[in-house]
């Protein structure tokens, strides 16, 4: 699998990607009526380096962005989101692009990264991410709105990438 920085003509691909993922509504907390446009705006936001992952034959398969999770004395801790096409689930995609992130990160500087909101019944993310070394620092009772389960909880999920 490549993981590289994504460029321009990638957008179409990472739209095809993270669209059904927001219509979805049940792992990230955005609008599901998000429009092409803003979803693209969000993912592909100058606050962040995004990035994309293709298979074997150069297919878009995956993509993440890397950004500061907070501006000033909360910068030095990265942030990543991440999505998989319906396609490549189960392939370890995720996982690469997680492993991924964390290499990036800490080339950028970043002294840990902090997942803010892991929507609970998002089991799968929550166990790969617990594997690759992150630890539930923090649970928010209710703050998802799942359109189907009604209000689940939210992980804040956290990893240090200095040595102890």
């Amino acid at each position: 699998m490549n993981i590289r920085e994504a460029i321009p003509s990638d957008a179409a691909a990472i739209l095809s990607i993270i669209l059904p993922v927001i219509r979805d509504g049940t792992t990230y907390a955005l609008d599901a009526g998000m429009g092409e446009d803003e979803a693209l705006a969000y993912w592909l936001a100058p606050d962040r380096t995004t990035f994309v992952a293709e298979d074997e034959n150069g297919e878009i398969v995956g993509t993440y962005y890397l950004r500061a999770n907070q501006a000033g004395g909360g910068a030095h801790v990265g942030n990543c989101g991440y999505m998989t096409g319906a396609k490549a689930t189960g392939r370890g995609v995720a996982s690469a692009m997680c492993r991924h992130s964390l290499d990036q990160a800490r080339v950028r500087g970043f002294r840990a990264m902090q997942f803010n909101f892991v929507v609970s019944t998002n089991t799968r993310a929550v166990a790969l991410w617990e594997r690759l070394g992150f630890a539930i620092v923090g649970r928010l009772p209710g703050a998802f709105a799942h359109r189907e389960k009604g209000f689940v909880d939210a992980l804040v999920m956290y990893q240090s990438l200095t040595e102890a």
